[in-house]
Order: C-alpha cells, then structure tokens, then sequence
C-alpha cells in the first residue's frame, strides 16, 4: 500500500520549507482550503487525511494502531520520513493539534514550529483542572453518537462550528461529520475526548504558537492557559474568532495570526 495514497497525500507550492496541516476530528484537509493560499508562494504545502477520514484508504484502518492518538502521531512521522521533511512548520487544528505535539515530542529534529488551533491536553475536568467537560457529559456525549451518529452529528456540529449567523458554516462541519465511516468516526471520537496528554506539555521542545478563540465549546479559555503555563517554548494569541474552527469561520485573523508568529 503507498503511505501517500493510505493519507491521501497533496504536495503543492513554490517554497522549499514545508508546511504540514493536520485536520481536527470528522474533518478532512479541504478543511484547510481558506489557508494554504496565503502561503503557498513562500512554503511547500503538505496536506494529508488522518486514516479512516476524509479520502484515506480505510483498509488501512486499525482499531489497535488508532486506539490512541500516538498511532496518528506515527503516521505524520512516517508521511515526514517519506517525503524526506525538514525543518517542518507543523500547523494542526484541535486533535490534529495533539497529534502533531506528539509527533514534535517523538522526533524534535524534524520540526521548527508548531501552530496549534483550539488544541486541548485533556477534554474532562480534572481537580484544579478546567477541561471544558465533566467525565459524565463525555460519557453520555459518546452514548449519543453510538446509538445515533448522524443525529448527533446534526445537533452537535452546528454547535462547535458556532457563528449562528452563518449557518451554511454548520451545515459543512455536519455534511463533514456524517460523510465519514461512522463506526470509524465514533472510536476516533473516543480516543480523542478520552485523552490525556497534559503530562506531554513540558516535553514538547518546539516552539510554538496557541490560538484561543473565544466562545469555543469544545475548548475553554482555561485549557489555552492551561498549556502556555505548561510548555517551555509557547506562546498565545486570542483570537475574536467564535466557535472551534476559525480555519474556516475566520481565515484573515487565522492567516494574520499565523503570519505573525512566522515573521
């Protein structure tokens, strides 16, 4: 099986440093199409599915190797290795975020930087911890997608785009949610939510750059200073974005900020 083809692999741009965007839970790397053209003149553009999302081959799909979040992490290693990647600028969106944390901690030499959009250590309140989610909730919100996916999908997926002025915004997170294997999607979910990586913030070496948006109900304001207190190399930008994805609801402030930190 070709590694590229497992990830449904994109290669484009005129730079030589590369840019590699890893994609959140239920979305795929179309989710990235506002961004990339910003930076497309000056960096290598790299783009890829988690397996079992977007348009990857989902033979490749292995309930034991993605039981945990260090199986994606694996894979961005390997899509680096294969393509022979340096000197990354790693930008990840939510899980992707973590996923790409994990991959920094693995293999610091690879990276330069790391942009990491409502990224979240750990889902669920923990003592003297702000998670965004009691265990409870999770558990019930896990209950709901087992027995019925795509009404979850169509109640929830509005919800963590946010902006209801927009609605058309909703309507794609929900169309991307419910296109994607459903069984698949709900032990992604479960290794996402069930997470625990706030040991590995201290670890990560990389600098790196968190981007808070504000009314995110997936991710409070507490986890993005949860992180910076937690990270040797980080710093914070908040943004005036609501909802989780400002990659698709707020592509200028996203980019400008990204700039910002590149500059």
């Amino acid at each position: 099986m070709s590694l590229l083809r497992r990830n449904n692999v994109k290669i484009f741009g005129h730079g030589e440093q590369p840019m590699l965007f890893g994609h959140g839970f239920g979305c795929d790397q179309n989710m990235w199409r506002y961004i990339t053209p910003a930076f497309l003149n000056r960096y290598k553009i790299v783009l890829f599915d988690h397996v079992g999302s977007g348009s990857s081959d989902l033979i490749a799909y292995d309930r034991e190797k993605y039981g945990t979040l260090h199986g994606y992490a694996d894979d961005v290693l390997e899509i680096c290795k294969y393509l022979e990647l340096e000197n990354i600028i790693f930008v990840g969106h939510s899980v992707g975020a973590t996923i790409g944390m994990l991959s920094a901690i693995k293999e610091p030499g690879q990276f330069n930087k790391l942009v990491l959009i409502g990224p979240s250590p750990c889902y669920i309140n923990d003592e003297g911890y702000i998670g965004g989610f009691d265990k409870e909730d999770i558990e019930e919100m896990l209950e709901h997608m087992e027995h019925d996916f795509v009404g979850w999908s169509n109640m929830f997926a509005p919800l963590i785009m946010g902006n209801s002025d927009r609605p058309s915004l909703g309507v794609e997170l929900t169309n991307s949610f419910c296109s994607t294997d459903h069984e698949i999607a709900k032990h992604f979910a479960k290794v996402t939510f069930l997470s625990d990586n706030r040991k590995d913030l201290p670890k990560l070496q990389i600098q790196s750059l968190i981007m808070q948006c504000s009314e995110d109900i997936i991710v409070p304001r507490e986890v993005g200073e949860y992180m910076l207190s937690h990270m040797k190399s980080a710093q914070m930008v908040y943004l005036n974005a609501t909802g989780h994805c400002p990659n698709l609801s707020s592509p200028l402030e996203t980019m400008t900020a990204i700039e910002s930190f590149l500059a």
